[in-house]
């Protein structure tokens, strides 16, 4: 058998490949000028930690994000599709290199010849066996001369980049959406609280009514209007507790626990948000995760349009087998009865009623729609952060004017009620101001919880953190799946 023949003129084939290496990063102009910096920020803060929740400083918060991050099975679903697209490039590149098989036969015939006569063998038929065994080992490689197999393989190591970076995308999202279902079981128990104060207030405030009313000193009006008011307040407490209920349960299936209401939650909206992160625009594209999958998809769509117009061009390819073929078990492994064949062939593609052009237009659409979902995906990131900045600002004064109002209210809704015991005025407004009091205190509480979120989003929107994600860490070669230098001693990986 030629045992070293297949491997003596095998490996410096398996080297002549070479070795495949993921694209470069590359940053497509825009049509759109955008500005040194945002629009609605003239300051540069400085780095934060790239664990941007932490910056809330509340301990209990970030154990939360911690288990979300381990638990989680999202992130599951988005690692286990990671696993995928490491195989798909280890799949693309194999076909740089040889494809190497052996075989085992053995075949055992009998043979008759009727009509021969055998002398002094009457009524007898002359007949023959033979045994046929053979060991072979077989070899096919097509060189890539023009680059196509080696363009196919980019594209995937690209796209496994994109899924890489999808990935790190999707922690960055199960962050966010653990602080937020955070943030809303911690409104939802500030409410609650102020919805059990107001009942208190109310009930009081009814049982008042009614004593004046049983007196005579009042009408039934305001004891039904009491009544009204102290029942719609009962409402509103156990729409807060549904409310908690389903924020704990939400935050729980976060977590990867089952949903049963159980998990402690923050006591309040007990947390103040840090300084805003600022920025240069630019510095945003190679540091959002689903920006550097675009432009990775992006890049993978160009290395598609490549092999396309590749096919053009001819095809050659080599096959070649050696072995041994012999009538006898001890002959299998003797070298004087090896055999072999050795292969070349050169394929031109000539007509494939339009196939091949077919290809190339679609692979060019295909660039032109990476390009398009790129540009796309830069403007709408710049629209975040600038919505994220401008709705700082916004919010911040809106939180002043509420808490002017609630501090007004409660001051309004105390006089009344004093000039309501003197009879100096009638319960209607009492009732009105109490009802301005609460809605001006629950929409205080709203609106810190809104501003908490919105500091959220402007975290994702700057892909959490200056340091959080650099597109030329992801693109090292340490992060792809090594598929440069196979395995052919490997029995299992054939």
């Amino acid at each position: 058998m030629t045992r070293t023949v297949s491997l003596r003129w095998l490996l410096p084939l398996l080297f002549a490949a070479g070795c495949v290496k993921a694209p470069p990063v590359e940053t497509p102009e825009l049509p759109v000028e955008s500005p040194d910096v945002w629009t609605t920020s003239d300051e540069v803060a400085p780095e934060l930690d790239p664990e941007w929740w932490k910056t809330f400083g509340d301990d209990k918060l970030n154990s939360v994000v911690a288990e979300s991050l381990e638990a989680n099975y999202d992130l599951a679903v988005a690692s286990a599709r990671l696993e995928q697209a490491a195989a798909d490039a280890k799949v693309a590149a194999a076909d740089l290199y040889p494809q190497v098989g052996a075989t085992v036969s053995g075949a055992r015939r009998k043979q008759n010849f009727i009509g021969f006569p055998i002398p002094g063998g009457e009524g007898r038929v002359l007949s023959s066996t033979s045994t046929n065994l053979g060991l072979s080992v077989q070899a096919s490689w097509e060189v890539d001369l023009w680059g196509r197999i080696s363009a196919q393989s980019r594209a995937s190591l690209a796209n496994y980049q994109a899924t890489a970076a999808e990935l790190d995308g999707a922690r960055l999202s199960i962050a966010g959406r653990t602080v937020k279902a955070w943030f809303l079981a911690g409104e939802a128990i500030e409410q609650l609280r102020l919805a059990d104060a107001t009942l208190e207030s109310f009930q009081g405030s009814t049982d008042q009514v009614r004593d004046r009313y049983e007196a005579g000193i009042r009408p039934s009006l305001d004891y039904r209007l009491s009544l009204a008011n102290l029942a719609a307040a009962e409402a509103n407490r156990v729409n807060w507790r549904q409310q908690l209920d389903l924020a704990k349960r939400q935050l729980e299936v976060l977590l990867g626990r089952y949903p049963g209401a159980d998990i402690e939650t923050a006591a309040a909206l007990g947390v103040t948000p840090p300084e805003i992160p600022s920025g240069l625009p630019a510095q945003l594209v190679s540091r959002r995760p689903d920006l550097a999958a675009a432009e990775r998809r992006l890049v993978a769509s160009g290395e598609l349009v490549s092999a396309a117009r590749r096919a053009r061009y001819p095809s050659i390819s080599l096959t070649t087998s050696g072995g041994t073929a012999t009538a006898a078990l001890t002959d299998l492994l003797d070298g004087n009865f090896g055999v072999w064949s050795l292969v070349g062939s050169l394929v031109q593609p000539i007509f494939q009623g339009g196939r091949i052009r077919a290809n190339i237009e679609r692979a060019e659409a295909g660039e032109d729609e990476g390009l398009a979902n790129y540009i796309n995906s830069v403007l709408t990131a710049y629209l975040e952060v600038e919505r994220a900045l401008a709705a700082e600002g916004f919010l911040a004064e809106r939180e002043s004017a509420l808490a002017d109002a609630s501090e007004h209210s409660a001051a309004a809704e105390r006089l009344a009620d004093d000039r309501y015991r003197s009879g100096l005025e009638d319960y209607v407004t009492v009732l009105e101001s109490q009802r301005r009091s609460f809605d001006a205190e629950s929409a205080l509480i709203f609106v810190r919880r809104v501003r908490l979120d919105n500091r959220v989003d402007l975290f994702l929107s700057l892909g959490g953190g200056f340091d959080r994600y650099k597109a030329p860490e992801l693109v090292s070669e340490t992060d792809a799946p090594e598929i440069d230098h196979p395995e052919i001693e490997n029995e299992n990986d054939r």
